[in-house]
């Protein structure tokens, strides 16, 4: 079987701010996952910690066993993953003053 690699565009340009997840997505056929996080604005003292979760059926979830990466400023974040099971989402939670917000693009990429 030839590799495979995939990239997959899940949030563009949203405003994210306290918990959120991203939908699920179906991942049974890669080895190996990575999101990527791009954080194009953020609020002076928002933190932005993100973890993934994975799922037999995409219904119910339990966190992978990567653990969770933080980012406090504008930037790239990288999350890499293996043995992601068939469905993946991020799991993230952005803290700091009242109603602090981050502006990000969310990929996900995967390779089989």
């Amino acid at each position: 079987m030839l590799p495979r690699a995939f990239t997959a565009v899940i949030e563009r340009n949203v405003p994210l701010s306290g918990d959120f997840q991203t939908e699920p997505y179906e991942t049974a056929w890669a080895a190996e996952a990575r999101w990527f996080i791009h954080v194009l604005e953020a609020d002076a003292g928002a933190t932005l910690a993100v973890r993934a979760d994975i799922s037999p059926e995409g219904l119910t979830w339990c966190p992978h066993e990567a653990g969770p990466v933080t980012l406090d400023r504008a930037g790239l974040l990288s999350l890499p993953l293996s043995h992601v099971g068939p469905w993946l989402r991020l799991n993230g939670r952005v803290d700091g003053p009242d109603g602090a917000r981050m502006k990000a693009i969310i990929y996900l990429t995967l390779r089989g």
